[in-house]
């Protein structure tokens, strides 16, 4: 079993930053890589982020490419995701989700273990 905890949203305007972090516990050592998806009102779950635990591999939306940066502390078994210039089409409950795939790495349905998510709230 593997428990995540996000923490870190809020409300921030336009322009601004967040930093999440997902905290992990559990049998962590099957892992194979981090996610942070996101999920506004109304609309379906969508990838945002990824990082491979063992070699770092990253990859992003293209919505939140060069805003948004993913990083892990091994040590921590934390993975960040710090969140710059950001835009009220950003607002949307975050979540972090961990997998033992190695593909298809931006599809939900991938990911076995799911946090209960932190609210971020983007002002015009």
């Amino acid at each position: 079993q593997v428990q995540l905890v996000e923490s870190g949203g809020g409300l921030v305007q336009a322009g601004g930053s967040l930093r999440l972090s997902c905290a992990a516990s559990g049998r962590t050592a099957s892992w194979n890589a981090m996610g942070w998806f996101r999920q506004a009102p109304g609309k379906e779950r969508e990838f945002v982020a990824f990082i491979r635990w063992s070699y770092g591999i990253i990859a992003y939306a293209d919505s939140v490419k060069g805003r948004f940066a993913i990083s892990k502390d091994n040590a921590k078994n934390t993975v960040y995701l710090q969140m710059n210039s950001l835009k009220p089409e950003d607002t949307a409950v975050y979540y972090c989700a961990t997998t033992t795939s190695a593909l298809n790495l931006s599809n939900p349905t991938r990911y076995n273990y799911w946090g209960q998510g932190t609210q971020v709230t983007v002002s015009s």
